[in-house]
């Protein structure tokens, strides 16, 4: 296992972190803190947690963060931190999409590094700026796709690079969940409520929450470009104001071809992500909900299971692997991945060096896809499901 809890502090100490959003009643803020903690690497040292500055201070209370470290802004906090000596190294942003782009460019700015939530912006123009913003500011940008830190899924991306599946034929995603099933934004329930308005989720609603998940996945295990899409936005719950369920076809470089159907109205499914990948020579399988098992079938050979830690895994699902074969990892190891690759690039950067090839995190480029995505499945749905390049 390359990831060893006893060397987290090496490099100069555990990265000094600051957080955006993720106060009292947040799903996700919770999921980053712990995240960052799992390896050791990461202090939290400092916060805008709300905008409404009396649960931030409550929230900040209740982390433990110091009072003059809690602020009632992103903007006050991000000046003040880049001034102080001890001050915040990098930011996580986990508001919602609209907030992305303003709270980014404050740090971003100042040279304090972001690591941020997906997707990257909730409008295709601050997107565009903010990338503009990153390449500048000698500051790393991380998007914390998550399912990209999976051991079994680094594995697949492993076996395709070295040709194992031969030419990639079709690409195969899906993300089904239920629990947006009824209208449950009416009952002020705080998730629902932001990712089901478009002046602060988007103009996607399902294709941007958890299609741009999949289509991700798709993209970084197949090593794959998108060329074209033609794609189907529904809204199946009643006054509901953006689109409840995805499905597309997808056009990619070089011949392959590809759906993937996302929906959050499917009763039945939880967290149902999933992904298929067919080439010339074989095929893989793997699904989110038994992260630790990856199916690969050689063209006319039985069906065999590669286990996390167990025979036929490589050195690309080993070098994330934290505990022994038959231990489950999941949704928060996947996702403290990310944060360790974030940490591996800053001590990297402390020292003024690049960090090496095997260190894989989403960054700018893959926002900017999963925007131009977003974009490009909301034109083309309202098209009838007209071609659109992208």
């Amino acid at each position: 296992m390359a990831i060893e809890a006893g060397q987290e502090t090496q490099g100069g100490g555990r990265i000094r972190l600051g957080m955006v959003g993720g106060g009292e009643g947040a799903f996700i803020g919770g999921v980053h803190r712990m995240a960052a903690r799992l390896d050791g690497q990461f202090e939290l040292v400092a916060g805008a947690l709300s905008s409404d500055p009396e649960r931030a201070k409550a929230s900040a209370a209740a982390l433990g963060l110091a009072p003059d470290r809690s602020y009632g802004s992103f903007a006050e906090m991000a000046k003040r931190e880049a001034r102080l000596k001890d001050g915040i190294e990098a930011v996580a942003i986990v508001t919602p999409n609209h907030m992305h782009y303003p709270a980014a460019r404050e740090f971003l700015k100042r040279g304090i590094h972001v690591i941020c939530d997906k997707p990257l912006t909730s409008t295709m123009a601050d997107a565009k700026k903010l990338a503009g913003l990153a390449q500048t500011s000698g500051a790393l940008f991380v998007l914390t796709h998550n399912y990209t830190g999976y051991p079994m899924i680094r594995q697949a991306r492993e076996m395709i690079a070295a040709g194992e599946l031969g030419t990639i034929r079709l690409v195969q995603a899906e993300y089904p969940q239920d629990w947006l099933t009824e209208r449950l934004e009416a009952s002020g329930q705080k998730q629902a409520d932001w990712r089901t308005d478009p002046q602060r989720s988007g103009a996607g609603g399902c294709v941007g929450d958890i299609g741009t998940h999949a289509y991700n996945l798709a993209c970084f295990v197949s090593g794959l470009e998108l060329e074209e899409l033609s794609a189907e936005l529904t809204t199946f719950v009643e006054g509901r104001r953006l689109d409840d369920n995805v499905q597309v076809m997808m056009r990619f470089r070089g011949g392959a071809r590809g759906m993937l159907w996302a929906s959050q109205v499917a009763p039945g499914n939880e967290n149902g992500l999933r992904l298929r990948i067919y080439g010339e020579k074989g095929g893989l399988e793997w699904e989110q909900e038994q992260p630790n098992h990856l199916w690969f079938t050689p063209f006319g050979e039985p069906k065999r299971l590669i286990t996390r830690g167990g025979a036929g895994a490589g050195a690309a699902a080993g070098r994330v692997t934290r505990v022994p074969a038959g231990h489950p990892e999941g949704y928060l190891e996947g996702f403290a991945t990310i944060y360790q690759e974030a940490a591996h690039a800053i001590r990297a950067a402390r020292a003024g060096k690049p960090s090496g090839p095997e260190v894989l995190y989403p960054g700018i480029s893959e926002g900017l896809a999963g925007m131009a995505f977003i974009d490009a499945c909301v034109r083309s749905s309202r098209a009838n499901g007209r071609w659109i390049a992208l």
